[in-house]
């Protein structure tokens, strides 16, 4: 059994979609954030990092979406959600990656500054700049890393989860989902699959 601790608008959109695609059985326990409960103690034994996702494996606790999906992508070798190939594999958790250390954090700059900066003007300029920064980051998804249909090519993976969390938010962040043709027809050819449709209403 597994349990995913998830939130709300939060990148455990990913991993909740990637299991759902595995048939796993699974527990989802939602962490209330907006009465702190991951500041909880309760909570924080679970990641004191005070942050979702977590998973809750039978060997013991990940976080982290580039570790959290490879995990469930490897748990479940016949779905072939990851490259078995060295390079491959490679190929893909550069992708992962590159969503968890630049696009993620250039999202976060839109409001949760503080994370960065105690001067609130700084905040403020942090967020200003996210609309750029993400038309940015999509553009090199578009051109380096999308090989089409799916992210990988031919083959849906681990990766196709989390570039659904990156789309989901170019139009809050001010980018224009049609100036990508690539991203945007990926984001409908998600909207097909049983396990993007079951993870959606949880992500108001």
């Amino acid at each position: 059994m597994l349990t995913l601790y998830y939130s709300e608008k939060s990148c455990s959109f990913a991993p909740h979609i990637l299991l759902y695609d595995t048939g796993a059985d699974f527990v989802a326990k939602r962490i209330d954030f907006d009465t702190g409960e991951q500041n909880s103690q309760g909570y924080l034994s679970v990641n004191p990092k005070g942050r979702v996702p977590a998973l809750m494996t039978p060997d013991g606790i990940l976080t982290e979406n580039p570790a959290i999906l490879l995990y469930i992508a490897q748990m479940y070798p016949e779905k072939q959600l990851a490259p078995k190939e060295p390079f491959a594999l490679a190929k893909a958790q550069s992708f992962n990656m590159y969503i968890a250390s630049t696009v993620h954090v250039g999202h976060a700059h839109k409001i949760r500054g503080s994370r960065w900066a105690d001067d609130k003007t700084a905040h403020v300029s942090m967020a200003d700049k996210v609309a750029q920064n993400m038309g940015s980051y999509a553009k090199v998804i578009e051109e380096h890393y999308f090989v089409g249909p799916w992210v990988l090519g031919e083959q849906y993976s681990m990766c196709d989860p989390y570039l659904a969390l990156v789309t989901r938010w170019l139009h809050p962040d001010g980018v224009l989902l049609d100036n990508f043709p690539k991203l945007k027809a990926h984001d409908v050819l998600m909207r097909t699959r049983s396990s993007m449709q079951s993870t959606l209403p949880i992500y108001p």
